[in-house]
């Protein structure tokens, strides 16, 4: 039987629907705005990145949790930009990686510390001219922050995003050279305010790596 379209006009929008409806924008303004209010922090970020770049350095990136798949995101971004003319720069996602299960199993390697479980492997994945990318939703995380002071203790850049109402002193802060915060509680706001955040370094990364000359030899490409 032929469905027919409803005559029925849709309902008008109703005074409580539209308050949700700004409520929800208002969530996130303050987020959004603190981050453009970063742009110098961002930009030093980008411009230290680009160097370890140059140099042939590779991006290590991991978070906890949900985060997990930020993670993956910034490292596809890296690896296959989706602009055309924009090489690729190595990067890799510990939290894709299988190995994260440890010897007999257990998360997090030698003991089993699934606190381990991000320093375990960059131990064993990085180099000293590297860079490691924690992101976490908030600074309760233990995980990320002993995977980036791990990093840092192996002379890698490291660069946290973490979120937490904009206070700024959370572990990432104690152990990143970079930190970019989420001015937020909400999850899904910080978690949108990263996705911003890792993709305005993407784009100046490129920007200050094209600026630095041609790449040192057997740097990404």
């Amino acid at each position: 039987m032929p469905v027919t379209p409803s005559t029925q006009a849709p309902s008008a929008v109703t005074p409580v629907t539209e308050a949700e409806v700004i409520a929800a924008f208002a969530r996130r303004e303050h987020a959004g705005r603190a981050l453009a209010g970063d742009v110098e922090r961002i930009a030093r970020a980008a411009r230290a990145m680009a160097a370890r770049f140059h140099l042939g350095g590779k991006l290590i990136v991991f978070g906890d949790g949900g985060a997990g798949s930020d993670a993956a995101h910034v490292a596809v971004e890296f690896m296959h930009p989706v602009i055309v003319g924009k090489r690729a720069l190595a990067a890799v996602a510990l939290s894709n990686d299988a190995t994260t299960a440890g010897r007999d199993g257990e998360v997090g390697g030698d003991g089993g510390d699934a606190s381990e479980v991000f320093a375990h492997q960059v131990r064993h994945w990085a180099d000293a001219s590297d860079m490691a990318l924690g992101i976490s939703r908030d600074d309760r995380c233990v995980s990320v922050p002993r995977g980036l002071r791990t990093a840092g203790e192996l002379g890698l850049l490291t660069i946290a995003l973490t979120g937490g109402a904009g206070r700024g002193d959370g572990r990432g802060g104690e152990v990143a050279d970079h930190v970019l915060v989420a001015a937020s509680d909400d999850p899904a706001v910080v978690k949108e305010v990263h996705v911003t955040a890792y993709h305005l370094l993407w784009e100046l990364v490129h920007v200050f790596f094209d600026r630095l000359g041609p790449p040192a030899q057997g740097a990404s490409r």
